[in-house]
């Protein structure tokens, strides 16, 4: 089978899927699947669907277009505030969009009525971490000029935290989103059907008892595709680590020094880290590199140490494990690798399916 490849297992993908649906069903949270780390996979959307997401969402208009070729039954919502050139593609593909700017709701509007469609907004709120929103004081008046737009309806507002600055969702930004909400409502006698609390990185205050206000919605992806909550990466009990992983091919294994020698300068990415002389080990190169995933993400199998990489290579020490030349390596991803992999025109993505799930899901712990 080629290689590399990323190996995807829907099985695995809708088991975690179904096991927030549920967990966060409980405490009155939908879940809104975020597709854009598997580039709008209509076979990982599907699955999505079928563990019972209320809806998907993709940062790329294009994702979304494929998954509608692909007739995906679902909402979907683009979760990147819209670009202005591409608002027609928006209001005829998304139900809803996030938005911060006024500029471009406004054409937003012009683009729905021209083809006699009211298209949802979600308004999102800068909360502390500084990547977008409307800042609170500014709110009410964005919302209420959204109001007066017949080509828009306002579906609700959301914020999104800890992807910037790793501000985390607590009980005090929250309940500040939660007030908003309130205020919007009551300041325009509207009702809000969405009050989306932000990503991953929500699932430890939604799930341990917090109250939770008037959040009902959390837009999930990491934590349904790599089964780990996003604030310290940890893997979450019950889901499934390994349900994307990376195959790599080897095509060197050699024993040489572990330090190198000569005048030390830049590397080709940037300043070499001078390793550890460890004396003579097994040192294996994979075809893979920073052309093809972020190395800095990549877990390796056990045993095997991750020296460094280049564009085309990637450095183990396999310390004592028998390493051959064509022999295959798997990986496990962190969310940069898996984007960047994912995105790859160099690495083949293989749908499988699980020959049973009886196994209790084992999280590995990543290497530090």
């Amino acid at each position: 089978m080629s290689a590399p490849r990323l190996e995807i297992d829907l099985d695995k993908i809708q088991h975690n899927a179904r096991t927030l649906v549920e967990r966060l069903g409980h405490r009155g949270i939908r879940v809104t699947a975020v597709t854009k780390a598997a580039l709008g996979s209509p076979e990982v959307a599907q699955q999505l669907r079928l563990a019972g997401v209320a809806g998907l969402g993709d940062s790329r208009i294009e994702n979304i277009e494929a998954m509608r070729r692909a007739r995906i039954a679902a909402p979907m919502m683009l979760v990147r505030s819209p670009m202005p050139s591409q608002v027609a593609r928006v209001v005829e593909q998304a139900d809803v969009s996030c938005n911060t700017e006024l500029t471009v709701l406004r054409a937003l509007d012009v683009a729905a009525r021209a083809i006699g469609r009211r298209h949802g907004v979600l308004l999102m709120v800068e909360l502390g971490d500084l990547r977008e929103g409307i800042l609170p004081d500014d709110l009410a008046d964005v919302a209420g000029e959204v109001l007066g737009m017949t080509g828009l309806e306002l579906r609700g507002i959301g914020t999104n935290l800890a992807c910037q600055n790793g501000i985390a969702p607590d009980t005090v930004n929250m309940a500040q989103l939660s007030a908003l909400a309130t205020s919007i409502e009551s300041t325009f006698q509207v009702t809000l059907d969405v009050v989306s609390g932000g990503n991953s990185a929500n699932l430890d205050w939604a799930l341990n008892g917090h109250d939770i206000g008037r959040v009902n919605d959390l837009r999930l992806g990491e934590s349904i595709l790599l089964g780990r909550e996003t604030l310290r990466r940890d893997p979450i009990d019950g889901l499934f680590t390994d349900a994307i992983t990376l195959v790599g091919e080897v095509i060197e294994s050699k024993i040489k020094p572990s330090a190198p020698w000569g005048t030390v300068a830049l590397t080709a990415f940037g300043i070499a880290s001078p390793p550890i002389d460890r004396g003579d080990r097994r040192r294996v190169i994979v075809a893979l590199g920073h052309q093809d995933t972020d190395p800095a993400g990549l877990t390796p199998p056990d045993s095997f140490e991750l020296v460094g990489a280049s564009s085309d290579h990637l450095v183990l020490d396999a310390g004592r494990c028998p390493t051959e030349v064509g022999d295959e390596l798997t990986f496990q991803l962190d969310y940069s690798a898996l984007t960047r992999a994912m995105a790859s025109p160099f690495i083949a993505k293989v749908i499988r399916v699980s020959s049973g799930l009886a196994a209790q899901p084992r999280a590995r712990v990543p290497h530090r």
